[in-house]
């Protein structure tokens, strides 16, 4: 990837540290999830980290939320094969 500046670079250096310690805590989550899905998961809260850490403090309103950013456009059939199906353990 090629940044225009070093303040660029350096924020994208960051938040893929974040990325990596997310997927460090997702991995111990007892929730089947792939390595793949893992992966993907962190990298999007590391993205959207201030939401985050706003949901995570209690002080995320409805109205703050952004619309998820989606360059690809689905419809919503496409959505649920990228879904997995989790089973409910008694």
């Amino acid at each position: 990837m090629t940044f225009t500046s070093k303040k660029d670079a350096d924020a994208y250096d960051k938040m893929l540290d974040i990325a990596e310690s997310l997927e460090a805590i997702l991995s111990t989550i007892n929730v089947p999830l792939s390595e793949q899905q893992v992966e993907s998961l962190a990298l999007e809260m590391a993205k959207d980290k201030d939401n985050i850490i706003n949901a995570l403090k209690g002080t995320l309103k409805i109205n703050d939320e952004k619309p998820a950013k989606n360059d690809n456009k689905k419809t919503a059939g496409d959505e649920s094969d990228n879904v997995a199906k989790i089973k409910k353990v008694s």
